[in-house]
C-alpha cells in the first residue's frame, strides 16, 4: 500500500496547488468563438506525450479514488457501493469474461475514430481506466441517450439504439455523475487537435468539429453536470505529467463561449451587422426590414423562414428545444448564428 498512499498524497498536493500558473491563459483573455478556439488550441498543444506503456502509471497517479481504488467510471456508484473495486497493478487485464474480472485503458474518443494515432493516443485526458468488460461493450459506439437498452452495466451503463435526436444506431449512455466529465473531454478533444478532427471519422465528428447533433448532446451533459471536485484534481494530475490541461475544466464558461447559443458559427462582415437569439427571440442590427432568415436544426434541415419586420428588431422563434442554426443572405454577405433552444 506504500505507493498508492505516496501517489495519494501527490495527488492531494496537487489539488492544493493545482491551479493554472498565473498567466497560463492570458493568450484566451477577452475571446469568445473561432478566436477563443484558436486561441487554447496554441496554449494546450505540444504537450508532453507519454508511451503508452506509462498509462497504467498516469492511472495510479491521476484516478485513485480517496480509499486508494481504481476510480472507475463504469462501474462507481456515487454514494452508494460499486459492486467490485479494483486495486492498482493486481486487477490490471489481462484476461477477462466479464464485467468485475480486471480492469484497462477506456480511450472515451475511440482509438478507431483517430486511427490509433499519436499523440491522442496516449492523451491522459481522454482515457480513463474502467473495467474492461464495460469497456468491451461500448467498443466504439458514440456516447448519447438510451431509452431501450439491450445491455446495461452494473452501475446504470446502458447500450441501445441512440435517442438523442439527430443520433441513429447503437449508442452508450454513461451514468449521469460522469456525463459532463466526458463533454468536457470531447471539447478538450475538438481543441488540443484543431488541425487533425477534419481527417478523423467518428460518428459524432463532422468536418473539423463536434456533429451538430453529438455538440447539442455534449453541451447538454456539460450544462446538466458541473465540473466536480474529482474533474479538478484530475486535470491538476494530468498537467504534472502531460504539461497541459484542460481548459473547459478550468473555465467551464468557455464551452457556451465557443458552443453554446451565444457564440457565432461564423464571423459576421461588419461590425455594424449583427444577429443573436435571446429569449426564444431573434433580434438583428443592420440587417434591413423585409429580409428573410432561414432556421434550420442540427440535421440541416430548414425548420422556420422568419422575416425581418424592422431594422433593429426582434421576431418570435417557435421552436422546440434544440440545437439550431440561423441563416441570413443579404447585402452585407452571409451571417450565421448557431444557437441552443
Amino acid at each position: 500500500m506504500r505507493p498508492v498512499l505516496l501517489l495519494l498524497t501527490c495527488l492531494r498536493v496537487a489539488v492544493a496547488l493545482g491551479q493554472p500558473p498565473p498567466g497560463y491563459y492570458n493568450a484566451a483573455s477577452g475571446l469568445s468563438g473561432a478566436p477563443l478556439k484558436q486561441a487554447l488550441y496554441t496554449i494546450i498543444s505540444g504537450h508532453t506525450v507519454l508511451a503508452n506503456s506509462a498509462l497504467w502509471d498516469a492511472f495510479a497517479a491521476c484516478d485513485a479514488r480517496p480509499d486508494g481504488y481504481v476510480w472507475d467510471i463504469y462501474s462507481d456508484q456515487p454514494g452508494g457501493t460499486p459492486a467490485y473495486l479494483y486495486s492498482f497493478v493486481v486487477d490490471q487485464c489481462g484476461t477477462y469474461n466479464s464485467e468485475g474480472d480486471c480492469f484497462n485503458r477506456e480511450h472515451t474518443f475511440p482509438l478507431s475514430w483517430f486511427n490509433s494515432a499519436a499523440p491522442m493516443s496516449t492523451d491522459v485526458h481522454h482515457i480513463h481506466p474502467t473495467d474492461a468488460w464495460v469497456n468491451q461493450r461500448r467498443a466504439n459506439w458514440p456516447y448519447g441517450t438510451v431509452a431501450s437498452p439491450t445491455w446495461s452495466s452494473t452501475n446504470g451503463g446502458k447500450l441501445g439504439p441512440c435517442s438523442w435526436p439527430g443520433c441513429s444506431g447503437t449508442a452508450f449512455e454513461p451514468i449521469d455523475a460522469y456525463k459532463g466529465d466526458l463533454a468536457r473531454a470531447y471539447f478538450y478533444m475538438m481543441t488540443r487537435y484543431l488541425p487533425f478532427v477534419i481527417a478523423w471519422s467518428g460518428p459524432m465528428t463532422q468536418g473539423d468539429d463536434l456533429a451538430p447533433w453529438a455538440e447539442s448532446l455534449l453541451l447538454d451533459w456539460h450544462l446538466g453536470d458541473p465540473v466536480s471536485p474529482k474533474e479538478v484534481a484530475r486535470n491538476n494530475a494530468v498537467y504534472a505529467l502531460q504539461n497541459n490541461r484542460n481548459p473547459y475544466i478550468d473555465n467551464p464558461l468557455w464551452v457556451e463561449a465557443i458552443w453554446g447559443p451565444n457564440a457565432s458559427a461564423g464571423e459576421p462582415p461588419s461590425s455594424a451587422v449583427r444577429m443573436w437569439v435571446a429569449d426564444g427571440r431573434l433580434y438583428t442590427n443592420g440587417i434591413a426590414a423585409g429580409t428573410s432568415v432561414q432556421v434550420s436544426d442540427a440535421l440541416g434541415r430548414v425548420v422556420l423562414t422568419v422575416t425581418v419586420t424592422s431594422e433593429g428588431g426582434s421576431v418570435e422563434l417557435p421552436l422546440l428545444n434544440g440545437l439550431y442554426f440561423a441563416t441570413c443572405v443579404g447585402e452585407a454577405g452571409v451571417v450565421v448564428v448557431r444557437f441552443v433552444r
